[in-house]
């Protein structure tokens, strides 16, 4: 039988997407900016481009994505280079292809008014800090600066406490708490824990190895769309922001709009720099580090860890 124009067309509509390969990626918080050149990669079509159909599948706290990555349950997801090491070292067979942040986004929030000049004048003035201290950045921090001089109480989320006590610090993002705390009429400074020396790949997108050693195309897809879909949420958050509003109605616009601009130095801090790019020598400096603090007990090789694109 031969086909018309049009009977030709919606042939060949429905061949391109029965051969789009159906991905899931699994998020380790709800849709939010830090998210956002992923769900720019859906929006603008970047996915698509690349004959793949992605399924965006938000978190929460503490979600085990590279458990869901090891386990299966999801083709790709959203983690951190220090989870990757730790995951490794414990047999899971989990690779980053592409990372978000250059610099981790992690930091501590200080009130202006205390007129800290760095990180380390949090430990070594009185005052309460709130923070994850089981965490690598927590064992890090402590082993390098102590806690003798500080009361630390464990992190609970919010900035609630922040805003009622000028002494009181709190672990951050450096694009979320710190913009509550503005909003709110408060003094926020934001220290890095980059600035201390601790500073792992962030929100870096993870599959299995077996996937990266068996269906690189697959993966080189993966990245490419992501990429694409970064650069345009660096150059115009708007559509993506629109698109994850939807998804969480518990951040406004100018939330969104303040957030992507924010992070846009963490993802891109040199204009030469390639979105998503790793290199071995940061994946070493991470390995030693985490041996150092005994979080694992035997150096990986750091190769085995990401995917040089």
């Amino acid at each position: 039988m031969r086909l018309g124009f049009v009977g030709t067309v919606i042939l060949c509509v429905v061949q391109s997407a029965a051969a789009a390969d159906k991905a899931k990626i699994a998020l380790n918080w709800v849709p939010e900016p830090e998210f956002g050149g992923i769900y720019a990669a859906q929006v603008n079509g970047a996915f698509a481009k690349h004959d793949l159909d992605v399924n965006i599948q938000p978190g929460g706290a503490r979600a085990p994505t590279w458990q869901m990555v090891a386990s299966g349950q999801t083709d790709f997801a959203v983690s951190s280079a220090d989870e990757v090491v730790i995951a490794r070292s414990r047999g899971a067979d989990v690779v980053a292809i592409f990372a978000i942040y250059q610099t981790c986004p992690q930091g501590i929030m200080v009130h202006a008014s205390r007129g800290f000049k760095s990180i380390e004048d949090v430990f070594t003035h009185p005052g309460t800090l709130a923070m994850e201290v089981a965490l690598p950045y927590g064992k890090y921090l402590q082993k390098k600066y102590g806690f003798e001089k500080i009361k630390r109480v464990p992190y609970s989320g919010g900035v609630a406490n922040f805003l009622a006590d000028t002494n009181f610090s709190q672990q951050c993002f450096v694009f979320s708490e710190p913009l509550t705390a503005t909003k709110a009429g408060s003094d926020p400074q934001t220290f890095l824990m980059a600035d201390a020396g601790y500073n792992p790949y962030t929100g870096v997108i993870i599959t299995r190895g077996q996937t990266v050693r068996s269906q690189p195309d697959r993966v080189n897809a993966m990245f490419l769309a992501l990429q694409e879909g970064w650069r345009a949420y660096l150059d115009d958050p708007r559509p993506a922001n629109d698109a994850m509003g939807k998804l969480n109605k518990t951040m406004d616009a100018a939330t969104f709009a303040a957030a992507a601009e924010a992070q846009k130095p963490l993802i891109q801090p040199d204009e030469k720099m390639a979105i998503g790019s790793m290199t071995k020598q940061r994946w070493e400096t991470l390995i030693r580090q985490l041996v150092d603090l005994k979080i694992v007990t035997e150096p990986l090789r750091a190769q085995e860890c990401f995917r040089a694109e």
